[in-house]
């Protein structure tokens, strides 16, 4: 499944041209969809959430639709209503707009799951990996637009092409989500297309498919379990009955270390090597005297012939004198 986290949405948006949006989206590929406010300066003391559920019109099938807020962090103290707006909504992001509410962003805070840049500006300051990894193996994501080089700008398309290489070099395509903040149906790309415009600028195809799929499932993911679980305990859907498994019988020569074979309860009974041994000795005992002994039977004595009758030494004597 394929995810975009970032459609623009804005309470005098026409609600016509955002369903037109989500449904070309839905039939691109892309199942699941994060509708994107955008809050600037610093956070209200009462925070509800903006954007309207359900939406107005229809979905289409199999689209699930997310509320996302992002917040333009200029101040990182004057925000210390993080918690309550991400208890408001899905998903949290956070756009830093200078150096240290950048380094805010990827080191101490850390109720967001996105870092969303403006890649059209020009930052006064450069892209190095350790903040960038210290982000990412905090679990935290960094998005790029691809809606922000389809402007009309040249001068906004080649500070985004700019800092998204950077970008690419310092995490080497690691932790990246791509979105599209297309805020018209012009501006929708197909995941192809998407793919080779990322090849081109330096992300190898491998890298770009998880930034479409795997990265921002787990932004999803991880944000639902933030909201349905308190202090590491989850959520437990019973999954019906466990199937009980009756102990077997103990069988006949086990725990003897296979030295003697399992004797079954049908069959004749098994000898032991030994006999079979003795059993063959035997017969070949009898078969070199001259008389065979059937197998499983015991040999019988031999019975002596008498001599005849002729030739007893009492009829010799007998025999002579007549």
């Amino acid at each position: 499944m394929l995810y975009d986290l970032n459609v623009p949405w804005s309470p005098n948006q026409n609600p016509q041209e955002l369903q037109r949006t989500i449904s070309f989206l839905s039939e691109l590929g892309y199942g699941t969809l994060a509708l994107n406010y955008v809050h600037s300066g610093p956070l209200p003391s009462q925070i509800s959430n903006q954007i309207p559920s359900p939406q107005p019109f229809t979905l289409p099938a199999k689209t699930t639709l997310l509320r996302r807020c992002t917040l333009t962090l200029i101040d990182p103290a004057q925000n210390y209503r993080l918690p309550v707006l991400a208890s408001t909504y899905d998903i949290i992001a956070l756009r830093p707009t200078n150096e240290k509410a950048y380094l805010a962003a990827c080191i101490s805070l850390s109720e967001h799951s996105l870092v969303s840049l403006d890649l059209t500006q020009r930052f006064p300051f450069h892209w190095k990996p350790k903040p960038l990894m210290t982000a990412i193996n905090r679990g935290i994501r960094i998005e790029i637009c691809y809606g922000q080089a389809t402007g009309e700008e040249s001068n906004a398309r080649r500070n985004f092409i700019s800092n998204t290489l950077a970008i690419i070099r310092a995490t080497k395509g690691r932790g990246l989500v791509i979105s599209s903040e297309a805020k018209s149906v012009l501006g929708v790309r197909a995941p192809a297309d998407v793919l080779n415009l990322l090849r081109v600028w330096g992300l190898a195809k491998e890298r770009g498919l998880e930034s479409m799929g795997v990265n921002p499932r787990g932004v999803v993911i991880n944000e639902g379990l933030k909201r349905s679980s308190f202090r590491g305990v989850i959520d437990i859907i019973d999954g019906g009955e466990n199937e009980v498994v009756m102990p077997k019988a103990k069988e006949v020569g086990s725990g003897k270390k296979g030295k003697r074979k399992k004797e079954t309860a049908s069959g004749p009974p098994t000898i032991s090597k030994r006999a079979a041994k003795r059993a063959k000795l035997l017969l070949q005992s009898n078969g070199s005297s001259g008389s065979e002994v059937p197998a499983g039977t015991s040999p019988q004595p031999t019975q002596e012939s008498a001599p005849a009758e002729s030739e007893t030494p009492s009829k010799i004597p007998t025999q002579a004198n007549s």
